[in-house]
């Protein structure tokens, strides 16, 4: 089922009743980012930690929400955090948050940009900023786990709150399902998480009803050739050229492999090679993304790199031991994430009657991310899982909005969370009724 388009959301949720604040959930939100949340946001803004080395924001984290009463476990597939409320017979929810910051230096302009460094797997050292947001997720998080905590009268059934380590890499997920998450802990009916979003107004829910994002695999291809000088190139074989040649190929992949009307995406997105202008050297290395919708149309791309790659080797002569290699990464690799149709529906009933029909968008996707919630919530694993959007930037903004991922990357907090934690504890509320 496709996501509703704008003009059909009004008459689609005309029936919910008006918003009823019994508990008045967001000005209780609004008391705890003015007391503790804003705080919280500005430490994790200024320390961010890169996938895998998330050790004091994990610290931090456990710490903060262990003082709300719940039992916390750290260290789940590395640096990962469980935290666990049993409150009474009913379902398990589980409410997810990503950790991990990116090796970027911040020239966002913010008073409080990072300063940060941070020495990575290689040994190498980088600046760090939360360039997607995840500041924001896990401070949401702890405010989420406030709100619940002091509502227990208001739902029944486990609680379950995770704060998973190397999004960014997309292999935290898999880590900490490797290191017994659903068997060590209660495992979840459902899961949650959302995204802050640059694109979309602070402080707006979008909750899609079926494809999130996509599938993604980081894939290397080492093209190999014999060297020579740069005056004679007959004496050997260009790895540039062969690589250049592979990189125009690939193009054709998706426009000529794959059906029209589906969605796919290989970038090449670094190239590396040579040495000196006047030498043809012996090794090109290249880096791609790939990005699909569905199974099917994933493997049409990736056997058609490895196609690609073999034919623009032997079409330049190079012996079978020099052909390129393809290698795809084990690590960073997900599948698409796709929403629980029906689940999503129900949540974006109760969100758009508990907050007000003017908090819910629906916008056009801009680009085929990827994101390992995937995991938690593959089919075969029975857990319905729904990941929705909350804006970052102001209207006023919306055109000169810095892209996730950039340097200049910066959201409004005050907005993004206060929206998170009141979409997350509706969400979880509605799965969870009161005894």
């Amino acid at each position: 089922m496709k996501a509703l388009p704008v003009a059909l959301l009004s008459s689609t949720l005309a029936f919910i009743p008006s918003s009823q604040a019994a508990d008045d959930l967001r000005g209780s939100i609004a008391s705890d980012y003015d007391d503790n949340l804003d705080t919280l946001f500005l430490h994790f803004h200024q320390n961010p930690e890169l996938s895998h080395f998330e050790f004091e924001t994990s610290k931090r984290l456990a710490a903060e929400i262990s003082a709300l009463g719940y039992e916390v476990t750290e260290g789940v597939g590395g640096t990962g955090i469980v935290a666990v409320m049993k409150n009474g017979q009913g379902p398990t929810v589980m409410i997810r948050a990503d950790m991990d910051g990116l090796p970027l230096k911040e020239n966002s302009g913010l008073s409080y940009a990072s300063e940060a460094t941070q020495v990575g797997a290689d040994d190498k050292e980088f600046p760090v900023m939360h360039a997607c947001g995840h500041d924001v997720h896990i401070t949401a998080l702890v405010g989420t786990a406030r709100q619940m905590a002091e509502r227990r009268d208001q739902w029944s059934g486990t609680l379950v709150l995770i704060g998973q380590p190397a999004e960014e890499r997309i292999s935290g997920a898999r880590a900490m399902l490797e290191d017994g998450l659903y068997e060590r802990f209660p495992k979840p009916d459902y899961a949650l998480a959302f995204h802050v979003s640059a694109s979309t107004e602070s402080g707006k829910v979008e909750i899609p009803l079926d494809v999130v994002a996509s599938s993604s695999d980081s894939v290397d291809i080492i093209v190999h050739g014999i060297g020579a000088h740069g005056a004679s190139p007959h004496r050997g074989i260009d790895p540039v050229l062969v690589a250049s040649q592979i990189v125009v190929t690939l193009q054709s992949v998706v426009s000529r492999t794959i059906p029209p009307l589906e969605s796919g995406v290989i970038t090449v997105g670094a190239i590396h090679g040579g040495t000196k202008h006047n030498i043809i050297g012996n090794r090109v290395e290249l880096q791609l993304t790939v990005r699909s919708d569905n199974p099917e149309v994933r493997t049409l791309l990736l056997d058609g790199i490895d196609r690609v790659a073999d034919g623009v080797g032997r079409s330049f002569g190079l012996p079978d031991k020099l052909l390129p290699e393809v290698h795809r990464s084990p690590v960073e690799t997900t599948l698409p994430t796709i929403n629980d149709t029906a689940t999503a529906e129900r949540l974006l009933a109760a969100v758009s009657s508990k907050m007000g029909e003017e908090y819910l968008v629906v916008t056009k996707r801009q680009g085929m991310s990827g994101e390992d919630f995937a995991y938690l919530v593959q089919p075969e694993l029975g857990v319905k899982g729904v990941y929705f959007t909350v804006g970052g930037t102001p209207k006023s903004e919306m055109d000169d909005a810095p892209s996730h991922h950039s340097p200049f990357f910066k959201v409004e907090p005050e907005a993004s969370i206060k929206s998170g934690v009141e979409a997350t504890v509706i969400s979880a509320m509605e799965l969870m009724p009161g005894k």
